[in-house]
């Protein structure tokens, strides 16, 4: 067991926070940080460390900076309080919070909190964290491998219409403040509300990149859940009322069907984040069926496939791309029938 003088827990935090107490407790965490429960003048905290690799001292300033800016929700908060910081050792010390078993109905409160998340950022945030990045042209080139792949013509103008669409999520407008992996788990359902952490790949952008997790299935993450229409549009509604409530101003109706789509053609969705930018992960599925949390590969691109084929129904710039989704989808369960929906519960 660690003791107080083998945390990364300087003379800078110990004069702020004083000195920790005794017999600090390692909780789990990914392989990118170590993360300890502690106790500071008989409260508990939580002190984090990004562990040395690729990129830490990045993702440590984008979590530094999110939380920050998190931190200045009117209200409820919806972010741990930041406690104190240690940039060399590159250690957050972080508000300790209870978290109890989501409800059946998680996810309206959840789009609630993501939307008061989102509304934190403003055009005055510019410049303190990376913009937001979309699918490029060569997921545009691997997805439609994939459809030719299983026998599925892509037809005239489909890849126009891709090409267009990575376009304009390119340039799609927006100053939210986007968590980067808003998943079941990086959310604790708290008994004042649902908040927020793991902020590694925060960045800023259209905050309907992160509304469309809730269609498309949490694309990033380990738990994928799909939620039935009734209690999708109510967590939907949730959303754009408390986004209207914190900017002042509606959430635009157009761009969610072009988020979805964005999300359907990246490989990398497919994978969890150590396996990303590594190979063409739209090439295995043909031969390949991989789990990855609840559900396996082709499980989620079937149910990315049919929130496309729905979400772009009457979207006019898409309407090539509704086609090949709906085709693409019937090629899979034609090929593998027992594949099943994914889940409509978080574990």
């Amino acid at each position: 067991m660690e003791t107080p003088s083998q945390l990364p827990f300087g003379e800078a935090l110990r004069d702020r926070l004083g000195p920790p107490a005794a017999d600090p407790s390692l909780l789990e965490s990914s392989p990118r940080s170590r993360v300890w429960r502690i106790e500071l003048a008989g409260r508990p905290a939580v002190l984090k460390q990004l562990v040395e690799a690729p990129e830490a001292d990045e993702r440590y300033t984008r979590e530094v900076a999110a939380l920050r800016i998190a931190g200045r929700a009117p209200g409820s908060p919806v972010v741990p309080a930041l406690l104190g910081t240690d940039p060399a050792e590159r250690v957050l010390v972080l508000e300790h919070l209870d978290h109890r078993r989501p409800a059946a109905e998680w996810i309206v409160d959840y789009a609630t909190a993501l939307a008061r998340l989102h509304s934190t950022a403003g055009p005055e945030d510019a410049g303190a964290l990376p913009r937001w990045q979309g699918p490029t042209a060569a997921d545009v080139s691997s997805f439609l491998t994939l459809a030719g792949t299983l026998g599925v013509t892509e037809g005239p103008g489909v890849r126009d219409e891709l090409h267009a669409l990575v376009d304009r999520l390119g340039r799609a407008e927006g100053t939210a403040l986007l968590h980067g992996d808003p998943c079941p788990g990086n959310d604790l359902h708290t008994p004042d509300g649902v908040r927020f952490i793991d902020f590694e790949q925060a960045s800023l952008g259209s905050g309907l990149m992160e509304l469309a997790y809730l269609r498309v299935g949490f694309p990033t993450c380990w738990c994928v859940t799909r939620a039935a229409g009734p209690l999708l549009e109510r967590a939907e509604t949730a959303y754009r009322t408390a986004w209207h409530a914190g900017t002042g101003t509606p959430l635009p109706d157009a761009g969610l069907a072009d988020a979805c789509a964005g999300w359907l053609i990246r490989g990398d969705a497919l994978v969890q984040r150590a396996h990303r930018g590594s190979t063409d992960h739209l090439a295995r599925l043909p031969h390949e069926d991989w789990r990855w949390g609840t559900a396996t590969a082709r499980q989620r691109l079937v149910h990315r496939l049919g929130v496309v084929a729905a979400t772009t129904a009457d979207h006019r710039e898409l309407r090539r791309l509704r086609i090949l989704a709906s085709d693409l989808r019937r090629a899979l369960l034609d090929r593998w029938p027992a594949l099943r929906p994914v889940p409509t519960r978080r574990p």
